[in-house]
This record gives structure tokens, sequence and C-alpha cells, in this order.
């Protein structure tokens, strides 16, 4: 296998690895409902880094379940990373763009120059 063949496969492992993530243990972590309220409300958004942002005026209890999720996720993202040895970064971008390529219209997102836009 040349170097360029294992990049590529490292990289379909690691998005695979990702996507997972997002699509099953995301409801899993029991915060979907009150994930999905806050979002709706337009209280939280995801960031481009794969994490949870709170959005100005955003009540106490935002914070709260953002700081919740934030860590499950970072704790999530750490295996990823670990167990294929990539960097951390590298993981948390990947998931940053499938959540937000994921996310309902209408809710926020950052944007490339880390402004909340409406998706």
């Amino acid at each position: 296998m040349t170097g360029l063949q294992r990049v590529i496969s490292r990289r379909l492992v690691l998005g695979a690895l990702v996507g997972a993530f997002v699509t099953v243990a995301m409801p899993r972590l029991g915060y979907a409902l009150d994930l999905a309220t806050a979002k709706a409300n337009g209280w939280v958004g995801e960031r481009r880094d794969g994490y949870l942002g709170v959005i100005d005026g955003a009540p106490a209890e935002a914070r709260t379940l953002v700081d919740t999720i934030n860590a499950e996720r970072r704790e999530a993202y750490n295996g990823v990373a670990a167990s294929n040895s990539v960097p951390l970064n590298q993981v948390e971008a990947l998931a940053g763009q499938k959540l937000i390529d994921r996310a309902v219209p209408g809710t926020y997102i950052m944007d490339a120059a880390g402004r909340w836009i409406r998706k």
C-alpha cells in the first residue's frame, strides 16, 4: 500500500468513526430533546470545532447543557483520535463539519469567520 493509499484509508476510517459517533452516540447522551429545544430556541449552536456554543442572551441552563455535552464530546473525540493515531483537532474539525452539515435549517451554526448565523 502506498503512502497516499494509507492516508486515504485512514481518512475514510476516521470519517466513518466520526460519522458513526455523530449519528449514533449523540442521541444516547440523553440530552437529545433538551438539546433540540435549546437549538430550536436559538440558545445554542454548532461550532466548527465540533463543540456547542452558547448564543448571547441564552439562559444559564443552556450553558450547563453545553458544558455537559461538550465534555462528553471531548471524551468521545479523544477516543477516536487515540484509536486512529490522528491529532485531536483533526477529529474535532471533521465532527464539527458533520454536525454543521446535519444541523436543522433555522438553527445557529458558526461560520468560517466565527460569527453565529442561521442555517
